[in-house]
């Protein structure tokens, strides 16, 4: 009998916390869940609840039986005997599949779905993540190039080439399909006895379509892993903590963090995968890294520049939180500048733009913070109101000052979320007053006049503390007047401000809300400012820091 059961979500993530997972079971149940936890949770509950809601409508005219839902409320072995009834039944659709748990192999899974195919079923899980996207056409061709996804509708399972998709490989959701494959063929529920023929799929944060995966490889990969995961939680494999991703939401950091500054482990300085390669080569502290002065190890990745790493080990010795990268540091600047920043809440929509517009050719003109939001509940309709008003007053301020013949810029702090929203709102509210084509948002985000100041940053410093805003610019001298303000924090406020969930409303949080979001815009205004003119004096040059290694 295997000693320990893996749920899938054990098969991917930190070795090390799955040890210490296993090694002590009671801490692990006692834990609550971070909020932070607690509204991924939500929200892929919310996900799960409206794709189950789209699956049974779309069989509401099929026989009795064609669809059934295992009660998610019911004791995990009623559950389990509801999905064997399914299945005995031939149930083609079923929801919320719970299979036994396999204490003899260490195995336990549950499925959002179980698809009859043929003689068995296969497994089709629900994710709150996107697991495809659009296939890129060839230049001045509307026709997609390229797709390598293999797909079905969600009515139906009828997997085919998808020429206008790419997959998204996501290893936990092929992990957990590879887990549940097995069960089911240990269970002699499965498709087929044949690897090859046996598929799999996941529906993703559009539920417009099923991506399928063939299951012969993965199955292969899953069977590596799982020996292994299998041996660490049973503690017949030592684990060591590192620093990776995962650290800033794992309820281990608490033990693991000290440790590792207590070694001064090259981790704390450098990525997951780079800590790795140093490893390999023998630089294992932080000391070592800021005292090389040889070729970097032979596995370095080619995108990442090794000095930097050097750099950012002399910078945690000597408490420096800001290297430059330029003899002269440099940011895009225009007559009239106006710092963008948005909020959103989840995948269910952006409520809030904020803006802050400074004319440096008019000293008179106040530098003023404007907000377009709405207050209903996302996700709502009067999103598209907040955004075409705010998409209106951005346009007017760009052509006016063009027509005065000056020059404009608009500013954000890491396009990535920013641009998102600007174009899934031109996309969801198409046709609406006030709603700008998509190709008019695109011409906007790849013009001149959309300066991202996270690149800026990016150019001109090696930042050892991260890049984020809440991060450089306090460098810069700027200090945002709430000592809880973050970006996981404005999600419970939010919560609050608009009753989400059947919570109270809290007016006083909408207050809180706007000065977070004011705060923000005036931070990347005062970080441009700064790099344009104070940095290159307060600032070391990275060459002053790699001075460091001749006092040896």
């Amino acid at each position: 009998m295997a000693a320990v059961v893996l749920h899938p979500r054990d098969l991917a993530g930190c070795e090390h916390r799955l040890a210490l997972d296993h090694s002590h079971p009671g801490l692990m149940r006692s834990r609550s869940d971070t909020p932070e936890a607690q509204r991924r949770k939500e929200a892929a509950e919310h996900h799960r609840a409206a794709v189950r809601e789209m699956v049974r409508g779309l069989h509401s005219d099929q026989p009795p039986g064609t669809v059934v839902i295992v009660d998610a409320r019911a004791d995990h072995a009623t559950r389990v005997a509801q999905t064997l009834a399914a299945c005995a039944d031939e149930a083609a659709w079923i929801w919320n599949a719970t299979l036994p748990i396999d204490r003899d192999r260490g195995r336990r899974g549950h499925a959002e779905l179980l698809i009859r195919d043929g003689a068995g079923y296969l497994p089709v899980i629900v994710v709150n993540h996107r697991v495809s996207y659009p296939a890129k056409p060839h230049r001045n061709d509307t026709v997609p190039n390229g797709g390598s996804a293999l797909t079905s509708p969600v009515w139906a399972w009828v997997p085919a080439p998808d020429p206008s998709r790419n997959g998204r490989n996501h290893r936990r959701d092929q992990l957990r399909l590879a887990q549940l494959t097995t069960m089911l063929l240990d269970l002699d529920l499965a498709t087929s006895t044949d690897p090859a023929q046996l598929r799999a799929g996941a529906i993703g944060l559009d539920a417009d379509c099923i991506v399928v995966y063939e299951m012969a490889t993965l199955l292969e990969d899953y069977a590596e892993v799982f020996t292994r995961r299998e041996a660490i939680a049973g503690q017949h494999v030592a684990t060591t903590p590192r620093r990776i991703g995962e650290c800033r939401s794992c309820p281990w950091w608490t033990r693991c963090g000290p440790e590792l500054e207590a070694r001064r482990d090259v981790s704390l300085v450098v990525g997951g995968h780079q800590s790795s390669v140093l490893t390999e080569a023998g630089i294992t502290s932080i000391d070592q890294l800021a005292h090389y002065r040889g070729d970097p190890p032979p596995e370095w990745p080619s995108n990442a520049r090794f000095e930097d790493t050097v750099v950012n080990a002399i910078a945690w010795l000597t408490g420096t939180p800001l290297v430059r990268r330029l003899p002269e540091p440099a940011v895009v600047r225009a007559d009239v500048e106006v710092d963008v920043d948005m909020e959103s809440y989840g995948e269910l929509g952006a409520y809030l733009w904020g803006t802050l517009l400074t004319d440096r050719t008019d000293a008179s003109r106040p530098v003023r913070y404007r907000a377009f939001v709405t207050w209903e509940p996302l996700p709502t309709r009067d999103e598209a109101r907040s955004f075409a008003e705010f998409w209106g007053w951005l346009s007017a301020e760009r052509e006016a000052t063009r027509a005065a013949g000056k020059t404009f810029a608009a500013y954000c702090y890491s396009q990535q979320a920013e641009n998102r929203w600007l174009l899934g709102s031109a996309k969801r509210f198409a046709g609406e007053p006030g709603i700008p084509a998509v190709s008019e948002v695109e011409a906007f985000i790849a013009s001149d006049e959309w300066v991202d100041i996270y690149e800026a940053v990016s150019t001109n410093f090696i930042c050892p503390n991260g890049k984020g805003l809440k991060k450089i610019a306090p460098v810069a001298g700027f200090t945002w007047r709430d000592a809880e303000a973050s970006g996981e924090a404005s999600m419970d406020w939010y919560r609050e401000a608009v009753g989400h969930g059947g919570a109270v409303t809290d007016l006083a949080q909408r207050q809180r809300l706007f000065e977070y979001n004011e705060d923000d815009v005036r931070a990347t205004k005062v970080l441009r400012e700064w790099i344009d003119t104070r940095a290159k004096d307060e600032v070391p040059h990275e060459d002053q820091v790699l001075g460091f290694r001749h006092r040896d």
